[in-house]
């Protein structure tokens, strides 16, 4: 424990050592706008699974903030690293050079969302007067933990804008990225959208769809309790078989799936693709607030066109059938552009113990900054939609 003024600063070693709904009136104390990936259960889901934990290289060091007597006011989803998988924001040229002037960059601390490169708040402090100033000293607890614990660096990554600006004054460097995030302009169906588009893009993802669904596919949308196990087994194969392929090792096991469709039903929506009754491709989606999260994509087959179809399409329709104000397809990804969805800036925050370090990181973040501000402008005016159209 340790004490930043009238606050008292504890850590928690596993979710389970965390009051369910002190920690969720921190996460979500509005309902409305509800995160799902900074929930109890969504953190509580990969801790129980195994996901996380020393084997995987996040060992859960979750830092809590409050006054005695008065419960839980802030909480920071923090692991200690012992590798950087998983992470989305890429630091290895940081780790190689600190290793070359005889740093050990191993473990560092990381506040983030294991495997999940959706943007959110990090310092879930909970709304009230002086909420700044906890969550300031909520960030300055973290430092002084990273020191304590001979760390090399805290990284703060896919955090909110507010919070990267803010935090900055406390000496944290500054990073940006990018990802690709459709807005929905108050579309009454599928049609309404592709009628801002430029006449080759609306011809271009006209032909998609039907090159996607040629072979005689039908799309199935199940959500909720709907899902049974057979669903997760039959997604958790197309999971691994593009998982494999595309990162060596997929972070997620079986059992997640299913304890997160047990603990978050109604966040959750399986959209498979199946032909003569049988699935043969799938992606995983979370519904939070006015959003549908992309998450996961597998197939079992080379389809033409079908991941499109099932990761992108769906979830523009979807999205407009219930009225979401967005749809966030994860990361990277600069093909999502010509089927409408708008690059988006990402924040990350860092700091390196190592003072050289910290200073020349600084300086190239300084520069990417900027390639980065002027990427997501140039990437803007690349966009599919008319010119008398917006997408947003």
């Amino acid at each position: 424990m340790a004490e930043h003024g009238s606050m008292v600063l504890r850590v928690a070693s596993s979710m389970a050592d965390v009051e369910r709904d002190a920690w969720d009136q921190c996460a979500n104390p509005d309902p409305g706008r509800f995160d799902p990936f900074v929930s109890y259960d969504f953190l509580t889901a990969l801790e129980t699974a195994g996901a996380t934990g020393e084997e995987a290289g996040w060992i859960p060091h979750h830092l809590l903030m409050g006054r005695p007597g008065e419960g839980i006011r802030a909480a920071l989803p923090l692991y200690i690293k012992t590798n950087s998988q998983g992470e989305f924001v890429f630091d290895q040229g940081w780790a190689d050079a600190l290793h070359r002037i005889g740093g050990r960059y191993y473990p560092k601390l990381q506040a983030a969302v294991p495997f999940t490169p959706v943007p959110g708040r990090r310092l879930l402090v909970r709304p009230g007067p002086g909420a700044d100033e906890v969550e300031r000293s909520l960030a300055e607890g973290a430092l002084e933990l990273c020191r304590r614990l001979g760390g090399s660096s805290l990284h703060i990554t896919f955090c909110s804008e507010g919070e990267w600006r803010r935090l900055a004054e406390a000496g944290l460097l500054q990073r940006m990225g990018v990802q690709y995030h459709w807005p929905n302009a108050g579309y009454g169906c599928f049609e309404d959208f592709l009628a801002t588009l430029s006449s080759r893009k609306r011809k271009m993802i006209r032909r998609e769809r039907e090159a996607a669904l040629a072979g005689g596919f039908e799309i199935e949308l199940v959500a909720g309790r709907a899902i049974t196990e057979a669903h997760w087994d039959a997604f958790f194969g197309f999971y691994m078989d593009t998982g494999s392929r595309k990162w060596g090792r997929p972070y997620l096991n079986r059992r997640f799936f299913s304890l997160i469709g047990a603990a978050m039903p109604e966040r959750c929506l399986l959209v498979l693709a199946k032909r003569n009754d049988r699935a043969i491709a799938g992606a995983f989606n979370m519904r939070g607030g006015d959003c549908l999260y992309g998450r996961y994509w597998g197939a079992i087959e080379e389809v033409p066109f079908l991941h499109f179809e099932v990761c992108y399409y769906q979830a523009i329709d979807y999205a407009i059938a219930h009225g979401l104000a967005r749809v966030e397809a994860g990361a990277q990804g600069e093909h999502k552009l010509m089927r409408g969805y708008a690059p988006v800036p990402t924040y990350s925050l860092h700091w390196l113990a190592d003072r050289r370090l910290h200073r020349a990181v600084g300086e190239y973040l300084e520069r990417e900054r900027s390639e980065m501000t002027e990427a997501c402008r140039a990437l803007t005016g690349q966009g599919p939609y008319r010119r008398d159209a917006s997408g947003g």
